[in-house]
């Protein structure tokens, strides 16, 4: 009789897993997400800032794997797991049994425990997400445009990205991006270009898990779009006004904003705290779960783990970092352990790190070659093109590119959606102050 795999999660580990179990006699699977969809997070920040559509990096996990007649696909949420029985528990309240389980649930955005910084400073993890980030940065400009309060526009025009990492690095060069060319010609009040786009982070520089020389190539091409950076700062509030940092030789200093960007750390899926109490092994950093040389829970062969949840070292002792390259590869290893055709410890081989920062602006990593500028802008084109889900994604991405490189345009730049609550209230007592006066 097959044996029965769930897969929690339809992203990079998830997605790769199901496709090289996908088609085999001696197992069935079920794939279970709470969306039905796959989603190319690396290009998630170019849906915020309004280069590409939310389609444009998703594709349909039914779609991706319908040829596959040994799998299901069920839109749906764990929230429970009895290890014993080995059954999972749905939010809707259906029981799922399994014989092997792969979990990837990947991670959500940390906020360090204050939670409630995440009204004013959105992350950047969902569709949802990134497309509440496009709606505050386009409305930034937009209430700019209006404003009669010198220093009201002046917050307004101050964009503030928290996190020196990948994530906060692109963001704020598409930002630069933005103001500089995109927005060009479009405002009669204002001029996007005098906008004002602080990265802050915590360490004493951008990309602290690259080289050293490709860190400065990094801050050297955000300074030439406009991007101030502030390294050695803490971040101790966020709110409607904007944040307030800490530093050792600037002591405590608010920083006047409407537009907070969250890029800051990320924390285990709500589901990993469920599996590790239910299992009792302990959480590790960042609420990921320790596995072992097999991406298996400690004491257990029929739970995998893989992707952002799972904390797991490497030849040098180090965690493996939490990018799509290690989930893929992971996710294809317990495919080949289930089916019994590995029987060795998972080595992930490191095919390099890439940044963008902008036009003909890049970083790249491969091991001993270090590659900045035009040559690591088309590396990292070419390599994201690549690993996109489904053909038709590929073109239509290509061609946006294509377009936006020669145009300067980015076509999806779409205000959606209700304003945040005190925005709306700022607004609204503006409109008010005007009607009065």
């Amino acid at each position: 009789m097959p044996q029965h795999v769930v897969i929690l999660g339809g992203g990079f580990g998830g997605l790769y897993a199901a496709r090289a179990l996908g088609g085999k006699d001696d197992v069935e699977v079920t794939v279970i997400d709470r969306r039905n969809f796959h989603l190319f997070q690396p290009l998630l920040y170019q849906v915020a800032t309004g280069e590409l559509s939310p389609s444009d990096v998703a594709f349909p996990l039914r779609a991706t794997l319908s040829r596959f007649r040994n799998m299901r696909v069920i839109l749906g949420e764990a929230i429970d797991i009895d290890v014993e029985r080995r059954r999972l528990t749905l939010s809707d309240g259906v029981l799922e049994p399994y014989d092997k389980l792969v979990v990837s649930t990947g991670a959500r955005n940390h906020y360090f425990g204050n939670d409630s910084w995440e009204e004013y400073a959105p992350g950047l993890k969902s569709l949802e997400e990134a497309t509440r980030i496009r709606h505050r940065i386009l409305f930034a400009f937009e209430a700019a445009e209006r404003e009669k309060d010198a220093a009201e526009r002046s917050a307004w025009l101050t964009f503030i990205v928290v996190g020196g990492g990948p994530t906060g690095v692109e963001l704020a060069g598409a930002l630069g991006e933005i103001a500089n060319d995109t927005l060009r010609g479009d405002f009669r009040h204002i001029d996007p270009a005098e906008a004002r786009i602080l990265l802050l982070d915590n360490s004493d520089r951008l990309l602290g898990t690259y080289p050293a020389d490709l860190s400065q190539e990094a801050e050297k091409s955000l300074i030439r779009l406009g991007v101030r950076t502030m390294l050695g700062v803490r971040v101790t509030d966020v709110d409607e006004t904007g944040v307030r940092i800490e530093s050792g030789h600037r002591g405590s200093e608010h920083l006047h904003s409407h537009t907070v960007l969250w890029a800051a750390g990320v924390t285990g899926s709500t589901f990993g705290k469920a599996l590790a109490t239910r299992a009792g092994v302990p959480l590790e950093r960042g609420n990921r779960i320790k596995v072992d040389e097999h991406c298996n829970i400690p004491g257990n062969s029929d739970i995998f783990v893989i992707g952002d949840l799972a904390q797991q070292s490497g030849p040098d002792g180090k965690p493996l970092p939490g990018v799509a390259p290690v989930a893929m590869q992971q996710g294809r290893y317990v495919a080949s352990r289930i089916l019994g055709k590995s029987q060795g410890p998972f080595h992930y081989f490191n095919k390099g790190s890439l940044a963008v920062i902008g036009r003909n602006e890049a970083v790249a990593w491969f091991g001993k070659v270090h590659l900045n500028g035009p040559i690591a802008w088309l590396s990292w084109l070419f390599i994201h093109l690549m690993y996109l889900v489904g053909f038709q994604n590929r073109i239509v991405v290509f061609l946006r590119w294509a377009f936006n490189y020669l145009t300067f345009n980015r076509g999806a730049r779409l205000i959606t959606g209700d304003p945040a609550p005190y925005v709306a209230n700022r607004t609204a007592h503006k409109f008010s102050e005007h009607v009065n006066s």
